[in-house]
C-alpha cells in the first residue's frame, strides 16, 4: 500500500509519529515531504517545494492524506496568522487540487476552523494577541451566547476597531476558504473531508461557523464531509480510516469513570464518550462491545480533566486498574498535558503480551486519535502478516518517554526556566534515561541511544530520537 502524507506542520506529533507507526507494518509505502519544507512556530511551509512533493508523486499512490491548512497557508499556527488574501489562497489551493486529482486513488483532508484561545499569549497568534487575545475570546463567547440564548449581552466591547476587525476579515478569509472545500466535497475530490474545531469552548464564532458549516453539509447533502473536534490528531485517524477501508475492525471503548462519561475535557466542546465515539467513526471502527477485536481502555476523569499545564488541578488514579483480559490499548485522559502517573505505575507492572498502544498526549481528542493510530497499523499488520514488533516498541518507548516521562514530570521545571528550555532540558537529561530504563525494562526493548531537543525552542513540544 502506498500513502502520501501532507503534514500540519514539523512538530514530531504531526510529522515523526506518522513515519514511526507506520513503519510497524512492513507492507506500507510512506510518502512525506522533507521536514525542512514544513511550517514550523514562527515560518511557514515551502508551499512550491510542497507542491513539487506532490507533482513527483507516484501516479499510483493509493492515499493521499493532506493538511489543507498547509498548502493554504503554510501551517496550522500560519492559517491565523498570514496576512496573504483570499484571491491569493484560492490560486494556490486550486494549483493543488489539479496536482493532486492525478497523482491519488483518494484523497482524505482536513481543514481547521479557526480557533480563538482563551488568553493572552500570542506565541501562536498574531502580535496584537498579547494584549486583546482574551478580550476577542470573550466577546466572542458571549456575543454567540446571547444569540444562541435569546439573552442579553453583558460584555461591553473595548477592543479597538482596527484590531477587531483585522481579526473578523482574518476569521472571514478562512470561512470563505472552508466553503471552498465543502464545495469541492461534493463534486467528489475529496473522499474524506473534515472541518475541526481546534481548542474549543461551548460559545464562540468557531462554534457559530461550525454550525453554518453542519448546515451546508445537510442541506446539500454531502455525505463525505464531517464536522469533529480536534486538530492536531485528524491526519492520523485520516490514515486509520484509510487502512481500516476494507477491514471490520471491533472495538470496546472501556471507560474507567463509568458514570462520568457525560463529563467534557479541558479545549473540547463534547463529552468524553462522545469524544471516544467521534474518534473510533472517523477512522472507520465498529462499536462493539460483545464481541472486539480490540478494547480501548479510556482512562477518564471523574469530576473535572486535570491539567498539567496549568497545574491548577492534576488527577491521579486511586483505585487498582482492572486491565482488560482480551487484546487492548489505553487513551490515558485523566489529565489533558500529560499522563496519569499513578496509571503509569499500575501499567508498567502489565505484561504486553495483548498490548496494542498507549496515549497520553495533550487534549482527549489528540490522544484518542493517536492511541487508534497506533493500534490500527498494529492489528493490521498482525493479520496481513507484515508486523514490525520493534517497530512498536519503539513508538511506544517515545510515547511513554513524551507523554509520561516528560510531559507529567520533567517538563514543569523545563517550561519555569524561560526562556532557558534548551539549557533547562539538558539538565533533565538524566532523569529522562532513568524514566527511560523502567519504560524499556516494562517494554523488553533496549535501543543504543536516546536523544531528546525542543525543535520549536518552548517547553511544549519534545523530540525524542531513538537509535
Amino acid at each position: 500500500m502506498k500513502i502520501a502524507v501532507i503534514p500540519i506542520d514539523n512538530r514530531p506529533i504531526c510529522y515523526d509519529l506518522i513515519s514511526d507507526t507506520l513503519a510497524i507494518d512492513n507492507d506500507i509505502q510512506l510518502f512525506l515531504p522533507e521536514l525542512k519544507d514544513l511550517g514550523g512556530l514562527t515560518t511557514q511551509s515551502n508551499v512550491e517545494r510542497l507542491f513539487a512533493f506532490v507533482e513527483n508523486l507516484d501516479n499510483d499512490v493509493d492515499y493521499l492524506i493532506v493538511s489543507l491548512d498547509t498548502v493554504a497557508y503554510g501551517g496550522l499556527v500560519s492559517s491565523r496568522r498570514c496576512s496573504d488574501s483570499l484571491n491569493e489562497i484560492k490560486n494556490r489551493i486550486e494549483k493543488f487540487k489539479e496536482l493532486a486529482s492525478k497523482k491519488a486513488k483518494k484523497i482524505l483532508a482536513f481543514s481547521s476552523i479557526m480557533r480563538i484561545s482563551n488568553n493572552n499569549i500570542n506565541e501562536e497568534e498574531k502580535e496584537y494577541w498579547a494584549q486583546w487575545g482574551k478580550r476577542i475570546f470573550d466577546w466572542s463567547y458571549y456575543l454567540h451566547k446571547t444569540e444562541v440564548e435569546q439573552t442579553y449581552n453583558c460584555v461591553h466591547n473595548t477592543i479597538p476597531s482596527e484590531i477587531l476587525n483585522d481579526y473578523l476579515d482574518t476569521r472571514k478569509r478562512n470561512f470563505e476558504i472552508n466553503k471552498i472545500y465543502l464545495k469541492w466535497a461534493k463534486e467528489g475530490f475529496f473522499d474524506t473531508l473534515i472541518l475541526s474545531k481546534d481548542d474549543c469552548a461551548q460559545f464562540g464564532l468557531n462554534v457559530k461557523e461550525a454550525l453554518e458549516f453542519e448546515n451546508i453539509i445537510e442541506k446539500q447533502n454531502i455525505k463525505n464531509a464531517k464536522i469533529k473536534t480536534g486538530a492536531d490528531e485528524i491526519p492520523l485517524s485520516l490514515i486509520s480510516r484509510a487502512l481500516s477501508y476494507n477491514h471490520e475492525i471491533k472495538i470496546n471503548p472501556i471507560f474507567i469513570e463509568e458514570k462520568s462519561i457525560n463529563k467534557i475535557s479541558k479545549y473540547e466542546d463534547i463529552s468524553i464518550k462522545n469524544c471516544a465515539l467521534a474518534q473510533m467513526e472517523l477512522a472507520g471502527l465498529k462499536l462493539d462491545i460483545n464481541n472486539p477485536d480490540l478494547s480501548l481502555l479510556i482512562n477518564n476523569f471523574e469530576f473535572e480533566q486535570g491539567d498539567l499545564v496549568l497545574g491548577d488541578k492534576i488527577n491521579f488514579t486511586k483505585e487498582k486498574i482492572n486491565f482488560p483480559n482480551n487484546s487492548y490499548f489505553i487513551a490515558d485522559v485523566n489529565n489533558a498535558n500529560g499522563a496519569d502517573n499513578e496509571f503509569i505505575n499500575q501499567l508498567l507492572k502489565q505484561n504486553i503480551d495483548n498490548y496494542f498502544g498507549y496515549c497520553g498526549y495533550n487534549t482527549s481528542a489528540n490522544t484518542l486519535g493517536c492511541t487508534i493510530f497506533v493500534a490500527i497499523v498494529k492489528f493490521l499488520a498482525i493479520k496481513n502478516n507484515s508486523y514490525n514488533h520493534e517497530a512498536f516498541l519503539k513508538i511506544q518507548l517515545i510515547r511513554f518517554l513524551d507523554d509520561w516521562a516528560y510531559q507529567a514530570i520533567s517538563r514543569k521545571f523545563v517550561r519555569e526556566s524561560a526562556p532557558e528550555f534548551k539549557k533547562a532540558l539538558l539538565e533533565k537529561e538524566t532523569e529522562l534515561n532513568n524514566y527511560a530504563q523502567k519504560i524499556c525494562e516494562f517494554l523488553d526493548y533496549y535501543p543504543n541511544k536516546i536523544t531528546y531537543s525542543l525543535p520549536w525552542n518552548r517547553s511544549f513540544e519534545i523530540r525524542i530520537l531513538v537509535n
